[in-house]
């Protein structure tokens, strides 16, 4: 006679994997109707500026209730601006029905400077360029080492990352990718996404294009969208690059 024998059922594992994923962090400022209305600004000169990108709150700084900060979340929300979690916040002040509390980030910062001269020189500061507002200095990263090729077209929902070095496109870059280097970016093709230079803080970083009708460039943390640049720069091959606390763009033709 054969004993059945019985065998424990063991647990299926649960697997895990770590993302990164880049996203912008949005400081409220009293008065927040005030701050809405830059929002609404940003978007009304650029329609896809928050488009598909993840976003966090920082409350550093503001004394908000719980039923505030929701009520911010669905004016955020209501503008297409999705907040996946908070910063500068207490995780029991705000409770479970709130998004998570998230470790601080790298911010990117807004550069607020006049369009430059079409023909600036590359280690020229034209007058009418002011400090970024609220910018804070980062720190220099060691030099890049090594790059990236990419030989076909960054197409749209695409993002290429090489933190540690240079990237190379020697297509186009297509509206809504986005192209993240910890070194300088060089695109020999239509710049139309999203490229970010200097990832690691990097401040010596450039970027470089054929053809700009990018919807972000950003260098260290310092930002500027195309609806900044000056008509006469538009569509032409220029480089962009941080002299200080302003970022600074010309033609390179």
């Amino acid at each position: 006679m054969r004993t059945a024998v019985q065998s424990r059922l063991r647990p299926r594992p649960v697997r895990f994997r770590g993302r990164s994923y880049m996203a912008f962090a949005l400081a409220p400022e009293l008065p927040v109707s005030d701050w809405l209305a830059d929002i609404d600004g940003t978007i009304g000169r650029s329609a896809g500026f928050f488009a598909g990108r993840p976003a966090v709150l920082d409350l550093a700084g503001l004394t908000l209730a719980p039923a505030e900060v929701a009520a911010l979340i669905r004016e955020l929300e209501g503008r297409g601006i999705r907040i996946m979690g908070l910063e500068g916040a207490e995780a029991a002040a705000y409770g479970p029905d709130l998004p998570p509390v998230l470790t601080s980030g790298r911010v990117l910062t807004a550069v607020d400077t006049a369009p430059e001269p079409a023909n600036a020189p590359p280690d020229a500061t034209p007058p009418s360029a002011t400090p970024a507002a609220r910018a804070a200095p980062q720190p220099a990263a060691a030099p890049s080492a090594g790059s990236l090729m990419i030989d076909t077209p960054v197409r749209s929902g695409q993002t290429v990352y090489h933190p540690h070095g240079d990237i190379i496109v020697l297509g186009a870059v297509s509206s809504g990718a986005e192209v993240v280097a910890g070194g300088s970016i060089h695109v020999y093709g239509a710049l139309r996404g999203r490229a970010l230079a200097g990832a690691g803080g990097d401040r010596r970083a450039r970027i470089f294009c054929r053809r700009i009708e990018a919807e972000l460039l950003a260098i260290s943390g310092y930002y500027r969208t195309v609806d900044d640049l000056d008509v006469a720069l538009r569509h032409r091959p220029i480089q962009a690059w941080l002299d200080g606390d302003t970022m600074l763009i010309a033609a390179l033709d």
